[in-house]
């Protein structure tokens, strides 16, 4: 994995000059930096350097701007280095950008790097001593509190060995924590060339990309494929996390693409307009930060303006943390553990940093989110708490539950590691796998919600319709999504017996249709009228006119005899005693025995004179119930059929 070395520091204490005469490399490249010899956009430079195996590898420079008008140019290209080379002039001494640009390293959470106090050719040696001084009272509190200080002269040549040791030492030492299965390379430009077409630059984050790979561009989602990949001006097959890159995209304009835009692999990004985040203030913020400030936010390369919303809080005091929620004015893209810095309208200066906890669209409100949430990152990196930190995130992901791949983006774990603790919860049943085809999981506690409000509604439909046992499964899934996870929880609640189910449809364990003594002699009468008369029952129109009752009512009755097994629904209108239907396909059975077709006479007799009236609907509905099929004018029995 390849390692990045950034500059820091004020303008005009020779960051530029001094990558040069490191490297040979001039950084400046636009005709107005070297006209006003002052760096604008990027640069960038590399080393070659042995590795501990005596392999030579390439380790990348980014050289970054120290005027205060290009401080959004700086922290587009702090955003992906190892390391800082903070350069200050031993004639001026510790600068407000020299500050400035610390901070922002601090909150972008640099941890490492290296001093060089440049411009020793042109002071007293006393001066250079004072220069350490004020160094090392500027750094102190600081993570270059102990780092070294390098006296150099880029004119000279002094100091210039000692200090590429220095910075090839960090090249063993360091071990940058990138995801390695999640391609990340924010775009810090684009331009193209003729018979190549667009190419874009930017530093690997994360991941690898390879000759031909089908990727696109983020947040707009512009699907392009890469062409050929550059690392350092040298032709490569793959480029690592780690690499300055070029890449040549195929079928893309360069209109098509901004700076801050991100490359990755398709459905590994999902855009949003709000994150969850942790803010924290700088100490040497002038003010205490309101809620709703509208802000400028530097994520990856991209600049865009936002507006903070704290939680509980109306203010955040300097040099304090809370949970926060950013909106923007345009869709971005982020991943779990990101860091963001927050700079004010006026004065414009950097105030805070954010780092990224939730970057998916549907997370909770913000009052629902815990405190603890200010804890994860540290969580996750602690073996004991990570399954934990885990659950969190899964409940803020989503109530309907969240694909692996968006849960990727909820922490800093490879693939391999999340589906592990992803196993974990789910063998102490802390969620469940509704969805292995696209591995959508669901915390248990809304997954036991979900069970509630399903176990609720067929308890409502019991309630609201006392004459019929069973609510029809179609109706009660139908009101659920998703689809899968209606599903599973219905199969939940069956096997844990909560519902029984039937051919006719679901009902509670205890459910039992209850009927007033109105209802239950209405239901006998009913009944007795079938039995008075089996070869010619009453239609439903007969019975409403006979009993005088609302169609409902006569239907949920009808529906309860269906239900006991005492009548059968033959069509819209008619129904059958189940005994009588049961004996005429008894009859039919014999019948078949001997004959190979059964015409409409012979199934008068079978069934003991039936009226064209009822033999005819008779006849269709055993053909609708698959026993016979109808070939011209005879019936002739399915291969299916049974006698059962």
């Amino acid at each position: 994995m390849a390692i990045v070395m950034g500059t820091a520091g004020h303008i005009d204490h020779g960051k530029t000059t001094l990558i040069h005469a490191l490297t040979g490399i001039q950084c400046d490249r636009l005709a107005e930096e070297k006209k006003r010899g002052i760096t604008i956009e990027l640069g960038f430079a590399w080393f070659d350097l042995p590795d501990k195996n005596g392999q030579t590898i390439r380790m990348s420079i980014i050289d970054v701007p120290g005027h205060e008008k290009f401080i959004k140019n700086m922290v587009a290209g702090a955003q992906g280095i190892d390391f800082v080379l903070l350069v200050i002039a031993a004639d001026e001494g510790v600068m407000p950008q020299t500050r400035e640009h610390i901070e922002i390293c601090s909150l972008l959470n640099i941890q490492d790097g290296i001093i060089a106090l440049t411009k020793i050719d042109t002071v007293e040696p006393e001066m250079i001593e004072l220069a350490k001084s004020d160094i090392q009272e500027a750094v102190k509190g600081t993570f270059l509190e102990h780092a070294p200080v390098f006296p150099v002269s880029s004119f000279t040549g002094e100091g210039l060995d000692a200090l590429k040791d220095a910075i090839r030492e960090k090249n063993y030492s360091l071990q940058p924590k990138r995801k390695n299965d999640l391609l990340r390379l924010p775009v810090d430009r684009i331009f193209s060339l003729k018979g190549h077409g667009t190419l874009i630059t930017g530093t690997l984050l994360s991941g690898t990309a390879s000759l031909g790979d089908e990727v696109c561009i983020m947040p707009k989602n512009i699907p392009t494929k890469i062409r050929s990949l550059q690392n350092h001006g040298q032709a490569v097959e793959k480029a690592y996390a780690g690499h300055r890159t070029s890449i040549n995209l195929a079928g893309l304009n360069v209109s098509d693409i901004e700076k801050g835009d991100i490359l990755t692999t398709p459905q590994t990004l999902f855009p949003s307009e709000r994150w969850l985040v942790k803010l924290h203030t700088l100490p040497s913020s002038p003010r205490a930060i309101k809620h709703r400030t509208e802000i400028h936010l530097h994520h990856g390369t991209k600049e865009v303006m936002a507006k903070l919303y704290l939680k509980d809080k109306e203010k955040l005091e300097p040099n304090r943390t809370c949970l926060c929620e950013i909106r923007f004015s345009e869709p971005m893209c982020g991943v779990f553990g990101d860091k963001c810095i927050l700079r004010s309208f006026s004065p414009l200066q950097t105030i805070a940093g954010a780092m990224i906890l939730n970057p998916l669209p549907d997370f909770p409100k913000l009052k629902e989110i815990p405190e603890n949430f200010l804890n994860l990152e540290q969580d996750f990196f602690d073996t004991l708490k990570r399954e934990n930190a885990l659950y969190e995130q899964l409940k803020a992901g989503n109530k309907k539950g969240i694909a692996v791949r968006q849960l990727a983006l909820l922490c800093p774990l490879d693939m391999k590691d999340l589906e592990k603790s992803l196993q974990q919860l789910l063998a102490k049943k802390r969620c469940i796998l509704y969805d292995k085809e696209n591995k959508i999981y669901l915390a248990d506690s809304y997954a036991g919600e979900y069970e509630q409000t399903m176990l609720q509604k067929v308890q409502e439909y019991h309630q609201n319709e006392p004459l019929k046992q069973y609510m029809p499964k179609a109706s009660l899934l139908a009101q659920f999504e998703p689809a899968k996870l209606a599903q599973y929880i219905l199969n939940v609640l069956l096997k844990k017996g909560a519902l029984l189910s039937s051919e006719d449809g679901l009902c509670t364990a205890e459910h039992s249709v209850s009927l007033t003594t109105q209802e239950s002699t209405l239901k006998t009468d009913i009944y007795a009228l079938f039995l008075q008369n089996p070869h010619n029952p009453p239609l439903l129109k007969e019975l409403l006119e006979k009993f005088n009752l609302p169609q409902k009512d006569m239907l949920d009755v009808l529906a309860l005899l269906i239900q006991e097994q005492k009548l059968v629904k033959i069509m819209e209108g008619m129904y059958f005693l189940q005994s009588e239907l049961a004996q005429i396909k008894h009859n039919m059975f014999l019948f078949f025995q001997k004959n190979a077709d059964l015409k409409p006479s012979d199934f008068k007799e079978i069934s003991q004179g039936l009226t064209r009236k009822y033999a005819i609907p008779v006849l269709e509905f055993f053909d609708k119930e698959r026993m016979t099929i109808r070939v011209g004018d005879v019936r002739k029995l399915r291969q299916t059929g049974s006698s059962k």
